[in-house]
């Protein structure tokens, strides 16, 4: 039986891991929880899990929490300090990193050094450091398996595979809730819009991501690391039925694919079962039913997050941190009715080209560059407002 911290267990990829967990109670335990600061939704998961610990950001949320948990039984701990010392209990085996944000960053490094296989479903900590978290996972000899569906295909389709013998990486997008739309039609997006995913039930901020195209533009980032392949080897491909997750072609020609139903609960028990395939009830794939699939090359001038993003994948160094934070205080903004859609790009833009790049940077150089590029952020959009 493998123990199990679910970090961010209030988010929707938190609640479908304690899915998962909940229909393996033989193969997998809740050791520890985690959550910014809904009390409410984590009371209901201690009380269903049992788990060792559980922590919050805030000591007004622990407070509350330790109110409703009888003594003696879950141990309610706080903020970082707390995230830290869960994460060296020598009964959790895998963490599942379900933290939104660059805020995972820390956990993630504190993970890995305390030798915790990772089930990763952030996307900002390996964008933001993924040189130094790969080699320090390297190090510890500890994996990272992706959770996020378009890498855990990659994952799944490199697996036992000579990665000498790749040649491109096919990196699939739903093309998100505005692919069709010309320029003309984006000016005015509304916020209820651009949380209108087709495919995906996500939440707000990494919606948004998607209907920029920017998800995307993260998760080159962020296979560059995982699979050790430069940004020449990595395609983005538009598949608008969702069904193809990734895709990998070897120098042979030959091309190997996954496919499943758009569930994230495919992924997430994956990475927890591996190397092992359990059975699920979920629904498969009618392959009678299903008619074509389609495919499109990425409209680069409407989505110009992710032309940033390739300029970013080709300059490394601290741009990517940069991006990250950039991207993230935009659409904050914007979700605040404060910017404008279209606008979220110009910010991220403005932000890199203003950015002093150093190219091997070490932890500390990575926080500043974050911290910098918020404030420069910030400054941008008060400019424009």
């Amino acid at each position: 039986m493998k123990g199990i911290a679910v970090l961010g267990s209030s988010g929707s990829i938190g609640q479908s891991t304690l899915e998962v967990i909940r229909s393996f109670p033989r193969h997998f335990k809740v050791i520890a929880l985690s959550a910014n600061s809904n009390v409410t939704v984590l009371y209901r998961q201690i009380k269903e899990f049992h788990p060792l610990f559980a922590c919050v950001n805030d000591l007004k949320a622990a407070d509350e929490l330790k109110g409703l948990v009888r003594p003696g039984s879950t141990k309610i701990l706080v903020g970082k300090e707390g995230l830290e010392h869960l994460l060296t209990d020598r009964t959790i085996d895998e963490v599942v990193l379900a933290i939104s944000g660059s805020s995972a960053l820390l956990p993630l490094l504190k993970a890995i050094d305390s030798g915790k296989n990772i089930a990763l479903a952030n996307k900002e900590a390996l964008v933001m450091a993924g040189s130094i978290i790969m080699k320090k996972a390297k190090k510890k000899k500890i994996k990272i398996i992706p959770i996020d569906s378009e890498q855990s295909a990659i994952w799944q389709c490199l697996d036992g595979q000579d990665r000498s013998k790749l040649k491109t990486i096919y990196l699939t997008a739903s093309g998100g809730p505005f692919r069709a739309k010309p320029r003309s039609k984006l000016k005015n997006i509304s916020i209820s819009r651009a949380l209108r995913h087709p495919r995906w039930k996500m939440g707000r901020k990494i919606s948004v991501d998607s209907a920029t195209l920017m998800n995307k533009g993260l998760e080159l980032l962020e296979a560059m690391y995982l699979f050790g392949a430069g940004p020449e080897k990595i395609k983005i491909v538009i598949h608008p039925e969702a069904i193809i997750h990734s895709m990998v072609e070897f120098i042979d020609g030959s091309l190997l694919a996954q496919l499943s139903v758009t569930d994230m609960r495919i992924p997430i028990q994956y990475a927890l079962s591996y190397p092992q395939r359990l059975p699920t009830k979920l629904e498969s794939i009618d392959l009678y039913k299903l008619g074509s699939l389609n495919f499109e090359k990425p409209d680069f001038k409407n989505f110009t997050c992710l032309k940033l993003a390739y300029r970013v994948a080709y300059t490394l160094g601290t741009t990517p941190a940069v991006f990250n934070a950039s991207n993230e205080v935009a659409v904050e903004e914007f979700l605040k009715g404060k910017l404008a859609f279209l606008s979220i790009p110009v910010v991220i833009r403005k932000v890199l080209d203003r950015h002093s790049n150093i190219l091997s940077p070490n932890i500390e150089d990575i926080l500043e560059a974050d911290a910098w590029s918020r404030r420069e952020a910030y400054q941008i959009i008060e400019g424009l407002a």
